[in-house]
């Protein structure tokens, strides 16, 4: 199988392409990236030495896109992936919607013009943000949870966000602009005949990982915990109660090599949550007791002013990817947060590279 990564040296793309190129599969890997973010060429020499064709590109440019192979398949990895990004302050909004859109648009030419399959990684972030923020939750074991018997919105329950739940506006610019790009990659392979997925992923963490107080939060927490950067327990009262799960990339493998060779699909069964879900699900104070204990103590601002697009509570149920797929997570939360401090011991300057304060 020929397949094509964009963003391959990115966290998720470089580790889907190492799991793709030591699974004895066969496969010809490519991948393109454009570099721009923070530790993205630390990747670069493990990649070529796993075999992987490396091309320096970037997917709001089609121009870029002119000189790569012909491929089977399409992983696109590359993304803005804040929920800030666009009124941040730092960052454009007409750049995200370049990138995370008008990319994929790119890329979509690209599988039309060589017959590829396209599998979009998509986000949790395209459920609708106001019922999530209205949630009725509690505390329980110094994290959030649905509140019990209590009426929650329809496609809520004690697994998680499921698929039927709404993905109304507001969803934050960056939710948007995957959730158009899911509608357009459906359209494209409806249109042009081949085959679509879309993978909607909860939180993505791993050792390497570019972590960032507004993304790749459980990397960015550990490293910075351990080095005793300062550390804030943003809105919601300044608890730290604030839950996410947590789900390695690399168990979207054995995913992808069933969805390149899965026979055709309803649109509906196209799309699917795939997460570590409730068993993964952590508090930032959750996490943070998890690294007073690995690394010691560090103390925790509280800072109750919230922060746009926050909600408490994201989980995903990914029971229907189970069904369809068979699909189940195999890192667990703990192994998982271990890969990570390990990563961050023998990284000093980790946080200087990914995340320069």
């Amino acid at each position: 199988m020929r397949i094509l990564i964009s963003g391959v040296c990115g966290f998720v793309g470089s580790t889907l392409a190492r799991a793709l190129a030591e699974s004895d599969a066969g496969h010809t890997l490519v991948g393109f990236d454009n570099f721009i973010r923070p530790g993205s060429e630390s990747n670069r020499d493990a990649l070529k030495k796993l075999g992987v064709k490396l091309f320096h590109g970037d997917l709001r440019a089609p121009s870029d896109l002119e000189t790569l192979p012909a491929v089977d398949w399409v992983i696109d990895a590359a993304a803005n992936p804040s929920v800030l990004a666009g009124v941040d302050g730092k960052t454009s909004s007409r750049q995200l919607i370049e990138h995370n859109l008008g990319g994929t648009v790119n890329m979509l030419e690209f599988c039309k013009t060589h017959r590829a399959g396209f599998i979009l990684l998509s986000t949790s972030r395209v459920y609708s943000i106001l019922p999530l923020a209205a949630l009725a939750v509690e505390v329980h074991q110094q994290a959030f949870r649905p509140a019990l018997r209590v009426s929650h919105p329809r496609g809520i329950g004690p697994a998680g966000v499921a698929e039927e739940f709404s993905t109304a506006a507001p969803v934050s610019l960056y939710g948007s602009t995957k959730l158009a790009s899911e509608a357009l990659a459906l359209e494209y392979g409806a249109t042009f005949d081949f085959p679509v997925f879309i993978n909607r992923c909860g939180v993505l963490a791993g050792a390497g990982q570019f972590g960032r107080a507004d993304q790749g939060i459980f990397a960015y927490w550990l490293n910075a915990h351990l080095r005793q950067h300062p550390l804030r327990y943003i809105g919601f009262g300044g608890h730290g109660h604030q839950v996410r799960d947590c789900l390695h990339p690399r168990d979207l493998a054995p995913l992808l090599a069933k969805q390149f060779t899965a026979p055709a699909l309803p649109a509906s069964d196209r799309i699917a949550n795939f997460s570590g879900g409730a068993a993964s699900a952590r508090s930032l104070r959750q996490l943070t007791a998890w690294c007073d204990a690995a690394f010691g103590p560090h103390p925790i601002a509280a800072d109750p002013t919230p922060r746009p697009f926050d909600i408490p509570w994201l989980v995903l149920d990914s029971a229907k990817a189970a069904r369809l797929w068979k699909w189940r997570p195999q890192t667990p939360t703990a192994a998982i947060l271990e890969e990570i401090a390990t990563h961050a011991r023998a990284h000093p300057t980790w946080l200087d590279l990914s995340a320069p304060l």
